[in-house]
């Protein structure tokens, strides 16, 4: 008997559990306000000589570049965050392994706004830049000219947004944005590279204080982000900052200027050409000039950008 009530109380008691699931109505919550893009790539190129009459060098390169941006939206509040990576090389038969590209950039802007019809967002962005490896100036590989946190650049600031998805629209005004320019090498910060302030010396040359390796400076900043199919698997993308301290200089802009077509071959398969301007008064340019590094005034900086390689979305 008790064999039964046992058999009959655990039959029961699987009825109520698949019973239970069966009329169970309740979805699970897989509503998700994130959405996300992964994008890396690899160019490679390389060309080699054999008997070449007209002569030349062997060479290759090679550039490993990542995007990745985490969005979140829900009601009137919208928050984005990018990473991106670049980082490339290049060997050349009788010289030494030489850097082309080095970036690291992280952008986070946070916008609300007061109802669902306004494209306008009361918002608050930041910024920040550096690199991975030091740089030179070719073909001086004893003195870098920069190197990792020097420099490195953050803004900070608050501001208004225009955003417009159909449009892949982003104009962000910001009248109150701190720039910080950090120069974490001891060597370069006393040159006063960057625009920090450098070391002071006597007369003898005997170092009496050590350069800053911080500089704070608050203005105006303004960027623009457009993004759009101008043909058949062709998209033009340009990115534009500008920026202008209150106090030091009140007129005279810093611009980062971007400019990039990609051209889709397949899925996998993609090449880029871009270029990218840079102009800041606080970055004095260097030469060798009789295998000594002199300091020069400052330049605009082009980079011209062409390749074909690897792409994988995810």
């Amino acid at each position: 008997m008790l064999k039964k009530i046992s058999l009959f109380g655990l039959l029961f008691f699987v009825y109520q559990s698949n019973f239970g699931q069966l009329i169970n109505t309740e979805l699970p919550d897989t509503i998700s306000y994130w959405s996300k893009e992964n994008k890396v790539g690899l160019d490679i190129s390389q060309i080699t000589f054999v008997n070449w009459n007209a002569g030349g060098n062997n060479s290759i390169s090679g550039l490993i570049k990542g995007q990745f941006i985490r969005t979140y939206t829900k009601e009137n509040i919208h928050w984005k965050n990018e990473l991106i990576m670049r980082y490339g090389i290049n060997k050349q038969e009788s010289q030494e392994v030489r850097k082309t590209d080095d970036q690291f950039s992280f952008n986070s802007t946070f916008g609300y706004k007061r109802d669902t019809i306004t494209n306008w967002y009361y918002a608050g962005k930041f910024n920040f830049n550096t690199q991975f490896a030091n740089g030179y100036a070719y073909p001086n590989v004893d003195l870098a000219i920069s190197r990792p946190f020097a420099p490195a650049y953050a803004f900070l600031g608050i501001g208004a947004e225009y955003s417009r998805k159909d449009l892949n629209l982003n104009f962000y005004l910001s009248p109150l944005t701190q720039k910080t320019t950090m120069v974490f090498d001891q060597r370069l910060a006393d040159q006063g590279a960057f625009g920090v302030e450098k070391a002071v010396y006597d007369e003898f040359g005997t170092l009496l204080k050590h350069g800053k390796n911080i500089r704070n400076e608050t203005g105006i900043l303004v960027t623009n982000q457009w993004k759009k199919e101008i043909y058949t698997n062709i998209n033009l993308e340009n990115r534009i900052a500008l920026y202008t301290d209150y106090i030091n200089n009140f007129g005279n802009i810093d611009v980062d200027w971007q400019i990039q077509l990609d051209l889709t071959v397949n899925q996998y398969v993609k090449a880029n050409i871009g270029t990218h301007l840079v102009y800041d008064d606080d970055i004095k340019s260097k030469e060798e000039e009789g295998g000594v590094q002199v300091v020069k005034g400052p330049k605009i900086q082009l980079k011209q950008l062409l390749g074909v390689g690897v792409v994988y979305q995810f």
